[in-house]
């Protein structure tokens, strides 16, 4: 309690900041100081003049008879998530980390779905900055994962994910809202006026004409193909994240729910018109003209998927291997030769198996930012794999995604040319002899060696050969996985972290232990091994966050490590 100017106030003793006692702070012209960190506090109601703290909760004070003082003490909030989702609002809005970290957590411990949390960080993401960006794609990657991330770890994805939204909206323009088109035009006509409006980059048309198709009711297969359509009109846009953004973007709706669709698409289509294709580069017209290959092809494949296709298909292997190739022309040939048996989903999968063989067999000679490459190639193949079997879900969508399939072409263009990644190729664990006997067999050892491998710098090949001795044994992949997610999660991590590991779990799906599996989590643990260990501020952010909320006396633990050092 504290008595100033005639008055009795009764607040929780612990700043909602840290947790240190307020009673060792200070009170003036009715604000109440603390001193560890200075957060001010309106001493009559509670309320923060510093929104990185919070308000101090209070309770009922009473003065009867002039000198007794009775004191209900109450403290905490009436709505315990109502009070978190505008803290998080908030924090989301002022790029407040350890308030983000509180409030994911408060929202957690009071029931609030882990759904809900996201969805409110995946509308601040479209609504609160001008284009789909880092934030938005990190966030729905780990949405995705969570199914696979233990309850421990849940916790730290979505709080990794809101502040990267948070970090990413920072000082950005708001997005301006459009309208839809007051006419109904069929879903051709669409079509054709999106791919019109994308090729001469006039946003606002495009925006207005996706609009139009998510006002006159088309369903989700319907608004990937018109868009997926438009954005495989120009050859691995920019770099590959034109087509891997609008997958995030509806992969977002997946988590999210696409009653929001007119909010979370309309985000991505100032990056689609405005990328610059591959086929405006040199490294695509000389010396071998990839683009007349791709285009060439291109005009073959409704004749070609429209043929009588053989069920069952099941080469991805063979054909991944010819995706490796060193000659464009005969990688162009054996798609061809695919296609009357494969549909275009089958191709997705073969790209993302070959383009995921590209990072496994990452040659650790070549520069470190030359790992992006492999990466963007990766990450843009499961984003055409998975676009193309959302739209096949719909056989009446532009039959099965046969416009949507060029992304395939552009795609294996993509791997070819980064062909020089694997000169020379790592080898891959477990196999030409390695037999891993030199590694534990316990998967508690193994775990442990593989995260203290992730303690220290330049330790890829054996990360590696951790992974292909946990899978080799034949322990459970879904443990592996939560142990890489755990790796991660505890870093500073970069959004082409979250991208690999979350592809590399979707395409892991497709496989599952076998050895294209094996090599794709070999994939993943190579690129995330040669980025750890970071100063992993983040997490320790995260930690404060939940000793806070447990009770924690975090300005006692300060005091005593300060102690020792000075003794």
């Amino acid at each position: 309690m504290i008595y100033e100017a005639g008055q009795v106030f009764a607040l929780d003793n612990r700043c909602p900041h840290m947790g240190f006692p307020l009673e060792q702070g200070s009170v003036e012209d009715g604000i109440l100081t603390c001193h560890w960190h200075h957060a001010r506090f309106d001493l009559a109601s509670g309320c923060t003049f510093d929104l990185w703290a919070d308000d101090v909760p209070t309770c009922l004070v009473e003065v009867r008879g002039g000198n007794e003082v009775w004191v209900k003490p109450l403290f905490g909030h009436g709505d315990p998530s109502g009070h978190w989702r505008r803290r998080l609002n908030d924090a989301l809005t002022h790029n407040l980390g350890l308030v983000i970290a509180k409030a994911v957590r408060a929202q957690l411990t009071a029931g609030v779905p882990s759904r809900e949390i996201l969805r409110q960080a995946a509308l601040f993401a479209v609504r609160n900055r001008d284009g789909w960006g880092a934030g938005a794609t990190t966030l729905t990657a780990l949405g995705n994962l969570l199914p696979s991330l233990p309850d421990e770890e849940t916790y730290l994805a979505l709080f990794h994910g809101a502040r990267k939204v948070a970090a990413d909206c920072d000082g950005e323009a708001p997005r301006r809202d459009r309208a839809p088109l007051a006419s109904r035009p069929d879903r051709a006509v669409l079509q054709r006026w999106l791919r019109r409006w994308s090729a001469v980059r006039h946003r606002e048309a495009a925006e207005r004409t996706l609009l139009t198709a998510i006002a006159n009711g088309a369903p989700p297969t319907a608004l990937a193909s018109l868009m997926f359509t438009a954005a495989t009109d120009r050859a691995f846009a920019a770099s590959g994240h034109s087509v891997d953004f609008i997958n995030k973007a509806c992969e977002c709706l997946d988590l999210v729910g696409w009653e929001h669709a007119s909010v979370v698409l309309p985000s991505v289509v100032g990056q689609m018109v405005a990328a610059r294709g591959a086929e405006e580069a040199t490294a695509r017209r000389h010396p071998v003209d990839l683009v007349a290959l791709c285009e060439e092809t291109a005009t073959e494949l409704r004749a070609l998927f429209t043929t009588a296709r053989r069920p069952g298909w099941s080469d991805h292997v063979e054909l991944s291997a010819a995706l490796l190739g060193d000659d464009a022309r005969p990688i162009q040939e054996a798609l061809k030769a695919v296609l009357a048996g494969a549909s275009p989903a089958d191709l997705g999968r073969s790209l993302a198996y070959a383009a995921g063989l590209r990072v496994a067999h990452f040659g650790t000679a070549n520069e470190h930012a030359d790992w992006e490459t492999a990466l963007h190639v990766f990450t843009y193949a499961n984003a055409i794999h998975q676009a193309l079997k959302r739209i096949g879900a719909d056989e009446g969508e532009e039959k099965g995604g046969i416009e949507a399939a060029r992304g395939v072409l552009h795609g294996a263009m993509a791997i070819y040319l980064a062909r020089y990644l694997n000169v020379p190729p790592a080898r891959l664990p477990g196999e030409d002899g390695d037999r891993l006997d030199d590694l534990p067999a316990d998967v508690e050892e193994i775990r442990a060696a593989l995260l203290e491998a992730f303690d220290r710098q330049r330790q890829v090949g054996l990360a590696a050969r951790l992974v292909a001795r946990h899978l080799t044994l034949g322990h459970s992949p879904q443990a592996l996985i939560s142990t890489l997610a755990h790796a991660l999660l505890r870093e500073d991590a970069g959004f082409h972290a979250y991208q690999m590991l979350e592809a590399g779990v979707r395409q892991f799906a497709e496989w599952g232990n076998t050895d294209p599996g094996r090599h794709i989590l070999i994939a993943v643990t190579r690129y995330l091994a040669a980025h750890s260990p970071t100063k992993r501020a983040a997490f320790q952010t995260a930690d404060i966050a939940q000793r806070l909320l447990r009770g924690g006396e975090l300005h006692q633990e300060t005091s005593y490590s300060r102690a020792c050092q000075i003794g």
